[in-house]
């Protein structure tokens, strides 16, 4: 797996993108955090039409103004194609609102240059990524294919990362840090 401190690799994927763009399908890059100076909080998915993954989404999607206020961008990803992606949003009701894209890694490229590709299916496993603005990768948290994550401890994490201090174990936002 790529590791803390390391550049986030360059990329550009097809995506599926919130109604609000107008148009259904965007491209997305490496580089469109970092030219609008923003954090980049990538999660991955192993599967679309499954059971876990949309409760992780639409949870995402819930807490989708979080991570606006703290000046990052939001993508889910996965290797399913981005027409899976959109017929998938469109069945699935928790899903049909999304305010963030699902990129599309059909080439499975980008999850392989990250090292989460499970060598069984060659599906991602849940992995979550937050990336600086300057693309280098701060925090790395990837659970088997069957666990959930935990979208308030992403953004405890996002919130301490931001903050820049020394943070204690279960810090909130708010709390004091470690002053030596």
């Amino acid at each position: 797996m790529i590791s803390l401190g390391e550049k986030f690799p360059e990329f550009t994927k097809k995506s599926v993108v919130s109604l609000e763009h107008g148009k259904e399908f965007e491209d997305i890059s490496a580089e469109d955090h970092k030219k609008d100076g923003k954090w980049m909080v990538m999660f991955w998915y192993p599967k679309d039409f499954t059971f876990v993954c949309p409760t992780e989404i639409a949870h995402f999607n819930q807490n989708y103004n979080e991570f606006q206020n703290r000046n990052a961008v939001l993508y889910g990803a996965s290797t399913d194609s981005e027409f899976v992606h959109l017929a998938w949003r469109n069945d699935h009701p928790e899903l049909r609102n999304l305010k963030f894209p699902l990129i599309a890694d059909t080439s499975k490229s980008l999850a392989e240059s990250l090292g989460i590709l499970e060598t069984d299916e060659k599906i991602a496993y849940r992995a979550t990524f937050i990336v600086d603005p300057e693309g280098i990768i701060r925090w790395i948290c990837a659970n088997d294919l069957n666990v959930g994550r935990n979208i308030h401890e992403v953004l405890r994490v996002l919130d301490g990362l931001q903050d820049g201090g020394l943070i204690p174990c279960d810090w909130e936002k708010g709390q004091n840090t470690i002053q030596v």
